[in-house]
């Protein structure tokens, strides 16, 4: 952001997509990287406000566990895991990369211009029962 930021500041127009996560609504086990996702949640809707004037919309995008071969190596196809992760997904499925790039090129494109200082989250409904 920091390297892309002053030629969005000069043109008045820009647009920023961070990437943050499902887990910022309570996940077990994921304590340090939920704080993370949390924190870059809360800098996505200050700098939204701080840079709207400018032109510039700053938006993120929270997956839920998404078809990657990090995913994979935690949750195996058909495993305990997968069943209790799944458990949690009203659509009892996991997401696919190409789900999660629609809603980036949406943030993206010059038609989302209203839209700043969200957390838009592709989970399946997996934030729809988090507390």
């Amino acid at each position: 952001m920091q390297a892309v930021l002053p030629g969005m500041v000069e043109a008045r127009w820009g647009r920023i997509v961070n990437i943050s996560s499902l887990t910022t609504t309570g996940v077990d086990e994921r304590t340090p990287y939920a704080a993370a996702k949390g924190a870059l949640e809360t800098a996505t809707r200050i700098w939204a406000d701080e840079l709207a004037s400018s032109g510039i919309t700053v938006n993120a995008v929270a997956p839920g566990p998404i078809e990657t071969e990090m995913y994979r190596e935690r949750s195996r196809v058909g495993s305990a895991r997968e069943a209790l992760v799944l458990k949690g997904i009203p659509m009892r499925r996991v997401g696919t990369p190409t789900e999660i790039a629609h809603v980036i090129c949406m943030l993206l494109h010059d038609d989302a211009g209203y839209i700043t200082g969200q957390i838009v989250r592709v989970d399946g409904g997996g934030s729809i029962g988090a507390s």
